[in-house]
């Protein structure tokens, strides 16, 4: 079943009944497979909130107007050379101060963390990554905050700078580009009921017309709006404040006048 209204999109994001599409559980230690079988984002019930608690106090620890303040400085640094900022201004925040081994490990394993789908150097990636997070305790949520952010982020940037105009307010451009033009695109569920995959097209929710004014249409003007791409909910993103802060620091890097960098 596809979803495209927004209403509706929000009913089944609060349901409980709607759960992530169940991944391998047998998977050998240290593999991508392994990984997210390990996650909050495709467990469910005691499970999930216990994993996402873990997630959430390690988020506690970390300041988003830190990490908004270390982005921008990073991509001045960088001459707005900004891919890949995101990750290494998380991962100093987390304690890994191998900057290159961790960007690497994160691009690999993050290229098949949602769909699962990746060869040999993705297993490679994710034991690294848990090599690299060991030192700080349990790595599970580490990773789950660095592959999370990874490509998303990523996404939300590259798409703010396409609608980016000379004068426009950082934050106004980062809300609208999140509902006009999400990182991503969909968001599937499976009923545990009937066994039916659900599809939310996050893309169609956050232009419906019964919610939004000229839904079509860029306007940074609009501020805020209950668009889902964080999610809605019993299963909202728990890093959006980071998230945020991660992309507007990089915006304001590549984005800041030249006669005042």
């Amino acid at each position: 079943m596809l979803i495209t209204r927004h209403a509706e999109a929000v009913s089944v994001l609060a349901d409980t009944r709607y759960v992530p599409p169940p991944v391998r559980q047998d998977a050998p230690y240290g593999t991508l497979a392994w990984l997210r079988s390990q996650v909050s984002r495709f467990s469910t019930g005691e499970v999930h909130a216990e994993r996402r608690r873990l997630v959430t106090e390690r988020l506690a620890a970390l300041d988003p107007a830190e990490l908004r303040q270390a982005a921008t400085a990073k991509t001045l640094e960088r001459g707005g050379d900004w891919p890949g900022v995101p990750t290494a201004v998380l991962g100093a925040a987390l304690g890994i101060t191998d900057e290159k081994r961790l960007t690497g490990a994160v691009t690999a394993a993050a290229a098949g963390y949602l769909s699962g789908e990746a060869g040999p150097e993705a297993d490679t990636a994710v034991a690294e990554l848990v090599e690299l997070l060991s030192g700080t305790g349990d790595p599970i949520p580490g990773i789950t905050i660095l592959l999370q952010a990874h490509a998303a982020t990523t996404a939300l940037i590259a798409n703010a700078l396409t609608h980016a105009e000379p004068g426009d307010d950082t934050d106004d451009l980062l809300h609208e580009t999140l509902r006009h033009d999400p990182p991503l695109k969909a968001s599937r569920r499976l009923d545990r009921q009937t066994g039916e995959e659900v599809t939310i097209d996050l893309v169609a929710a956050n232009r419906d017309p019964a919610v939004f004014q000229r839904p079509e249409r860029f306007d940074v003007s609009r501020g805020p709006t209950p668009h889902l791409t964080f999610g809605s909910g019993v299963r909202p993103c728990p890093a959006s404040a980071h998230a945020l802060a991660l992309a507007a620091g990089v915006l304001e890097g590549v984005l800041r006048p030249k006669d005042t960098q």
